[in-house]
């Protein structure tokens, strides 16, 4: 089972679920690429963009949301 999962929210956004900690960001089209959009959250549930247990990899460049890739980038080394 891959660490990472996408699923659609529309045409120019994917959700990057990790398999233990949920939702950890977006795939983001802006132009001609992608980008993941690191994302984290607070005890109280309030959201901060760029945060999160992957701030690291916020903005990795992608050419499609291919979830093999992006396993292989965000993947911790």
């Amino acid at each position: 089972m891959p660490e990472f999962l996408l699923s659609p929210l529309n045409d120019g956004v994917w959700r990057v679920m990790h398999s233990q900690q949920g939702h950890v960001g977006n795939l983001k089209r802006i132009g001609s690429v992608w980008k993941f959009k690191a994302v984290g959250y607070g005890p109280g549930g309030e959201v901060f963009p760029g945060g999160g247990p992957l701030t690291e990899r916020h903005n990795t460049v992608f050419a499609a949301p291919d979830e093999a890739l992006v396993n292989a980038a965000l993947r911790s080394p």
